[in-house]
């Protein structure tokens, strides 16, 4: 038989609260990580930004620049998610990815930061033009910026 788990207070990665046996008022602790997981699950970001908006809507995320001010301060590089009235900081974890609204795009966070995809240009030019091959290309770039991983052009 296995040995059983030992949790500590919250998950490791997001650092979602764990319920504590014999817990008063375990629907904060629950309700907290459900706001959370709310945020996460399929992330959408409004865009990158030192200053939270003036009127942040239910639901509504950012990423958090690296110079915070406001009710955001010391709370470089997270994401902020607007929730019951109030702004939840979470630290992302490398190999997230989000879509970005203000970019039009989609984002994944390396060790060195969030990366987007440059903008691709056509072809054009050479000797040897091949106008079904980059009618082919072309189509590509199209798709894959109307898919939110290259920018939108």
């Amino acid at each position: 038989m296995t040995e059983p788990i030992s949790f500590t207070n919250a998950s490791p990665r997001f650092a979602l609260p764990f319920l504590s046996p014999g817990q008063a008022q375990k629907e904060f602790t629950v309700n907290q990580a459900h706001a959370v997981l709310d945020s996460l699950v399929h992330l959408v970001i409004q865009g990158t930004s030192n200053t939270p908006p003036a009127s942040p809507q239910e639901g509504e995320c950012w990423l958090v620049g690296s110079s915070p001010s406001g009710a955001w301060a010391n709370q470089a590089e997270t994401i902020a998610a607007y929730q019951a009235g109030v702004w939840l900081f979470i630290a992302p974890v490398v190999g997230m990815q989000t879509y970005d609204v203000s970019a039009g795009q989609s984002a994944r966070l390396t060790d060195s930061g969030w990366v987007y995809a440059a903008n691709v240009a056509s072809p054009a030019g050479g000797t040897n033009i091949d106008s079904e091959a980059r009618t082919a290309i072309d189509a590509l770039i199209s798709a894959l910026s109307d898919a939110g991983v290259l920018p939108t052009t």
